[in-house]
C-alpha cells in the first residue's frame, strides 16, 4: 500500500495514503466515492494494521466543505471507519488529546493539513479545500486551540498535503473575488490571459492562515506534489469520479 509518512517519531505519526493501482479501487479510502463499501473497509484495515492500528482506532468525520470543527474524544472511537452514517456530521477538522485515536481527513486536491503540538500533546486534521479556506477554517481552528486549549502558537508543527497546484487551479472570478476578499491571498493568485481565468495557489493561503495564527513559517511544512499531475494522485478535478485520499495524524 503506498503511503507517503511525513512524520514518524517516538510521540506522532503522520501520512497521507496515495493512488496505488494493486488495491482496492486504487487505494481509495472514501466510503462516500466507492463502487464496494467492503473495497474501502480493506483498504483502510490495511492502513490501520500498518500503522499497528485496529480500524475501531480511526475518527472519520463527514465532511461538507465547512468551517467546523469537533474534539475527538475515546467516545468517537471507530465513529465512520466502517459506515458513513457513524461519521461524525458536518465537519471538516479533528482535533484530539487522546492517543491510539487516528484522525482522518479525505481529499482529492483539496489541502489536508495535519498538526501537534508538542508540549499539549494534541494532534488534528483540517479538510480545506477552497470552500474552507475561504471560510479560513484552518486559522479559526488554530484561534480556538490558542484561546480554549491554551496552546502558544509556536509549539505547533504543521504539515500540508499533497494537493492541487496552482497551475491546474484555474477559476472565474467569483472565485477568485472571494480568495481576494480575506486580504492576504493576492500574492497566491495570478491571471492567465490566454484562458480568462485565474489561478490560485490554496496551499499557500492555508499556510498563510497558518502564520496568520501565529506559527512561524519555519514550522510548517508543504508537500507540493500536484494531486493532477501526479500518477499517485486523486484528483476531482481530472476525474469527478475520483477516490480519495486518507490524510491522518496519530499521537503514541
Amino acid at each position: 500500500m503506498k503511503t507517503t509518512i511525513y512524520l514518524d517519531n517516538e510521540k506522532f505519526t503522520a501520512g497521507m495514503t496515495l493512488k496505488d493501482p494493486a488495491e482496492f479501487e486504487g487505494n481509495n479510502m472514501a466510503l462516500h466515492v466507492c463502487e464496494n463499501p467492503a473495497h474501502i473497509v480493506e483498504n483502510r484495515e490495511k492502513l490501520a494494521a500498518s500503522l499497528d492500528l485496529e480500524l475501531n482506532d480511526f475518527v472519520c468525520a463527514h465532511q461538507t466543505h465547512s468551517a467546523n470543527f469537533h474534539r475527538a474524544t475515546t467516545a468517537d472511537k471507530g465513529r465512520g471507519a466502517e459506515h458513513q452514517e457513524t461519521a461524525i456530521a458536518d465537519t471538516d477538522a479533528l482535533y484530539t488529546y487522546e492517543p491510539d485515536l487516528l484522525l482522518a481527513s479525505f481529499s482529492a486536491d483539496c489541502v489536508p493539513v495535519m498538526f501537534f503540538h508538542e508540549k499539549k500533546g494534541l494532534i488534528g486534521v483540517v479538510h480545506s479545500g477552497w470552500q474552507g479556506t475561504v471560510k479560513e477554517i484552518t486559522l479559526k481552528l488554530f484561534e480556538h486551540l490558542k484561546q480554549e486549549e491554551q496552546c502558544s502558537p509556536e509549539d505547533f508543527y504543521v504539515q500540508l498535503g499533497a494537493a492541487l497546484s496552482q497551475e491546474k487551479f484555474e477559476v472565474d472570478e467569483d472565485v477568485y473575488m472571494k480568495f481576494k476578499n480575506l486580504g492576504y491571498a493576492a500574492d497566491f493568485m495570478y491571471f492567465n490571459e490566454a484562458s480568462g481565468k485565474y489561478h490560485i495557489d490554496n496551499q499557500l493561503t492555508v499556510k498563510k492562515q497558518c502564520e496568520l495564527a501565529g506559527i512561524p513559517g519555519n514550522r510548517i511544512h508543504i508537500d507540493r506534489t500536484c494531486t493532477f499531475e501526479s500518477p499517485d494522485g486523486f484528483s476531482y478535478r481530472e476525474d469527478k469520479k475520483s477516490g480519495r485520499h486518507l490524510s491522518f495524524i496519530v499521537k503514541k
